[in-house]
């Protein structure tokens, strides 16, 4: 199906709207969003679209409370006792370095994933509710590579949620807590320096981790031009997902969840590194992409785009 025929006058329609661009309500386009330009001006403005919201701001400002909390707690209430709480929780009092660590294994749960959801259910319902949409398809980009840019962007707040509860937590527990050589789960130690690295790689497996629950959110806001029901969709989605994953009688289902290998990135705590369960995330990943990618095409690309 092609893309709509420009309509008169559609370029002064509302596209400025309040809540999703962090401004009041205007009667011109936005001046960040090009009607021209290449798949790259299109992905420059879209990223920082994004991160000029108020909401982006306030939700990786949420999740660097996790760490900070976690932290401040221990501080003042002193050591867990081994095998209570988080996982390297009872190790936070030793050594700052895993407050970072025992912050994602709280946040990945529930929290990350929330901020996933609304982002990546914001992407294509977001545009339609403001009456964007159809503006942004006006520009010569075409539907598909707006929706591969849509993706990306969401993609690319995957990462900057990863890393803001890594690097704060990093940063906090350096300033609460001493520093010094990390002991891995198999018994050796290393350096604080490859420490440093072994939390950047963690991160790194958090953010892919969350890339399949995206293409998700992505599919969820095609169908529909009311955003909050598509981040509830997927938000749900995430915790169905997570309950048949601690189901025992339904554990034929569970290497097929995108859930499934979330909390691996133990094995990046092993002399030498499990390298591995990074792989066989990333394939699980790629797979959710390709089939709720797939579907999220299909569905824009056969859309009647009214608003």
């Amino acid at each position: 199906m092609s893309s709509p025929e420009p309509a008169a006058g559609v370029g002064a329609v509302g596209l400025g709207a309040a809540n999703g661009h962090g401004g009041t309500a205007a009667a011109a386009p936005d001046p960040a969003r090009p009607r021209g330009g290449g798949l790259a001006s299109l992905l420059a403005s879209e990223t920082a679209t994004l991160f000029r919201r108020w909401r982006t701001w306030a939700m990786l400002a949420a999740l660097a409370l996790i760490p900070i909390l976690i932290a401040i707690a221990i501080r003042v209430a002193g050591p867990s006792s081994p095998g209570r709480g988080p996982a390297f929780l009872d190790q936070v009092a030793g050594n700052g370095l895993f407050v970072g660590v025992t912050a994602l294994v709280v946040a990945t749960p529930l929290f990350l994933p929330l901020t996933i959801a609304v982002v990546s259910g914001d992407t294509i319902a977001g545009e339609a509710s403001l009456g964007t949409l159809r503006y942004l398809l006006i520009a010569p980009a075409g539907r598909l590579r707006l929706l591969s840019v849509k993706y990306v962007v969401a993609a690319v707040f995957c990462a900057a949620a990863a890393l803001t509860v890594i690097v704060v937590g990093t940063l906090i527990g350096w300033v609460l807590f001493p520093i010094g050589p990390v002991t891995l789960l198999s018994g050796g130690e290393i350096s604080v320096g490859e420490g440093l690295l072994r939390l950047l790689a963690i991160g790194a497996y958090v953010a892919v981790s969350m890339l399949g629950l995206s293409a998700i959110g992505l599919f969820a806001s095609t169908l529909t031009v009311v955003p909050v029901g598509a981040m509830a969709a997927t938000a749900i989605l995430a915790v169905v997902a997570q309950i048949i994953g601690a189901i025992p009688q339904l554990e034929w289902t569970h290497p097929f969840l995108f859930t499934d290998r979330w909390f691996d990135f133990a094995d990046l705590l092993r002399s030498p590194p499990s390298w591995e369960s990074f792989g066989d995330n990333a394939m699980l990943q790629a797979a959710w992409i390709a089939v709720f990618g797939g579907l999220a095409a299909w569905r824009f690309a056969t859309r009647d785009i009214l608003s």
